[in-house]
């Protein structure tokens, strides 16, 4: 028997060999408000994302100017570039776990992020998880497209002059940057809206561009300093009880970097050709080049101080110091594909599934791109990148905090409370249904990601500055102060404590995970079994 050869039919979906599902009749994705064609399940036959696919899908998302100044920030912070590094490659290998485990269902069903968490938050329910990884990943989406705006601005400034760069203001930039701003959110724009078949494309070609471009760099700056600079050999200046100290929000720093993916990457595994194709792809994908990025960040910032004299973090600070002409152009080029491939692929296609899960009758993938585009120029993003500190250790600490009981409750049901079994129609009916629990929504998700999240982010707190400032939203003490020694770790403390609340609460409320074996008519039986 074939991996595509079909080996089962049970509750209206066909089980093939490979452990993969689809629906055996399409007709029960009729309500307009819970499905339109980008929502509906991916047939097998139109599951062909390879390892390649994936593994370049990470090699795209990963090369990218916020990843290459992450290892700047935790040096910037007194450490040293080994435990930047470290930090880093062992963030990465812990997200990976759950950016794994969701992606399972993704792969075995064919279905969007949105549609995966109605089994767990009901059919209505599942816009809460949606509307937070939404606005979660339309303030990165912002900040990309505000850094890939500036890499126009520089290139421009290379082929236009002075005349470019210095350019009457508009609030606090010139307005030759507003431009490339809105240049580069077009680029954008022009691409998603051709569908995910030509982002996969995209990533298939701008993850090997991006590379060699990179190792480029590498060995052009070294090779004009003549060796390397004394970023390697700043021995930090973290040491003990001070080091620990700040380890744990640095590590959730750089776990919330793609904790939004580890919520959503079944909007890309939906289309994988099988689960081992889509593990090993990402496997290979995403640990391996987020070191080796932050390897190349360390290296070349450390030539750039022998070079120029000064320690240059922001490659794109540095491309636009090449003397050679030629050279910028292909640097900044370069850096403007690699901001493309993770800002599409990563801040892009979920928010457009889940504006569209939100309504799926008016709001179909495109329209909903259109509206995280509008989105991401309103919530500012030249004013969230412009602290390093409230980026790193407040904002995307908190981000984490509220996501990772989110992952936690889809990890949890999923993977404890279900067994990894759905039944797929269900996820699109109203009324009825395994996952329609209380008018759509299951309130034990709902109160586990509620009491989860307060505990993860309740402490959320801001450091002090040189001169003794707030630097950041929230009060130094915490927002809820015994909480404060939580927060530290608030995306780990976040995803567990979901977990195991939402787990218990589902089996001593036995709620319905599957329909009774001795139903006579599943198709219309309306109690399921219980955990």
């Amino acid at each position: 028997m074939t991996s595509d050869s079909p080996s089962a039919v049970r509750d209206g979906q066909v089980e093939y060999a490979d452990g993969r599902v689809e629906l055996e009749n399409t007709a029960v994705l009729a309500d307009t408000a819970l499905a339109n064609d980008d929502l509906a399940p991916v047939p097998v036959s139109g599951r062909t994302w390879n390892t390649y696919n994936y593994a370049a899908l990470w090699v795209g998302m990963s090369h990218n100017i916020p990843s290459w100044l992450l290892a700047s920030g935790l040096v910037a912070a007194g450490m040293s570039w080994q435990q930047a590094v470290f930090i880093i490659l062992l963030a990465n290998l812990i997200v990976l776990v759950p950016i794994l485990l969701n992606g399972h269902g993704g792969t075995k069903y064919g279905i969007p992020f949105p549609v995966l968490a109605r089994s767990s938050f009901g059919v209505f329910g599942a816009n809460l998880p949606a509307m937070i990884r939404a606005l979660a990943a339309t303030c990165w989406f912002g900040v990309q497209t505000w850094i890939g705006g500036e890499g126009i601005f520089l290139l421009a400034g290379k082929m236009f002059g002075s005349g470019w760069a210095n350019a009457g203001h508009i609030g606090d930039f010139a307005w030759t940057q507003w431009l490339s701003f809105f240049i580069f959110w077009l680029i954008e724009i022009a691409i998603i809206v051709r569908g995910i078949d030509t982002l996969k494309n995209f990533e298939n070609w701008a993850a090997p561009v991006v590379l060699v471009a990179a190792v480029a760099l590498l060995v052009y700056m070294w090779i004009k300093a003549g060796g390397v600079g004394d970023v390697l050999s700043q021995p930090g200046t973290l040491h003990g009880h001070a080091f620990w100290k700040v380890f744990g929000p640095s590590l959730m720093g750089m776990i919330a970097f793609w904790a939004t993916l580890s919520l959503n990457i079944s909007d890309f595994t939906r289309f994988g050709g099988s689960q081992k194709k889509q593990m090993l792809g990402q496997t290979y994908g995403l640990p391996t080049t987020m070191t080796f990025f932050a390897l190349l960040s360390v290296f070349v910032t450390s030539a750039s101080e022998k070079v120029y004299g000064e320690v240059i973090w922001d490659p794109i600070q540095l491309a636009a110091r090449i003397n050679n002409w030629v050279g910028t152009l292909l640097a900044l080029a370069t850096v403007m594909v690699a901001t493309l491939a993770v800002n599409i692929a990563a801040n892009l296609v979920s928010p457009s599934y889940d504006f569209a899960n939100a309504a799926p009758k008016h709001v179909n993938f495109r329209t909903g791109a259109l509206i995280t585009c509008v989105l991401s120029v309103l919530i500012m993003p030249w004013k969230l990148v412009s602290d390093p500190s409230i980026y790193i250790f407040t904002w995307l600490g908190f981000v984490g905090a509220i996501l990772g009981p989110v992952a936690g409750i889809l990890l949890a049901d999923y993977w404890f409370v279900r067994r990894t079994k759905l039944v797929v129609r269900d996820l699109y009916t109203r009324g009825r249904g395994l996952y329609w629990y209380r008018s759509g929504w299951n309130w034990i998700a709902v109160a586990s990601f509620l009491i989860a999240a307060i505990l993860a982010a309740g402490g959320s707190y801001s450091t002090l500055d040189a001169k003794g400032h707030k630097a950041g939203p929230f009060p130094v003490d915490g927002i809820i102060p015994f909480l404060k020694p939580l927060a530290d770790y608030g995306w780990i403390i976040g995803l567990v404590a979901a977990a195991v609340i939402h787990t218990v609460l589902m089996k001593l409320l036995k709620a319905p995970v599957s329909y009774d074996d001795s139903a006579t008519n599943p198709a219309e039986e309306d109690e399921g079994v219980t955990v």
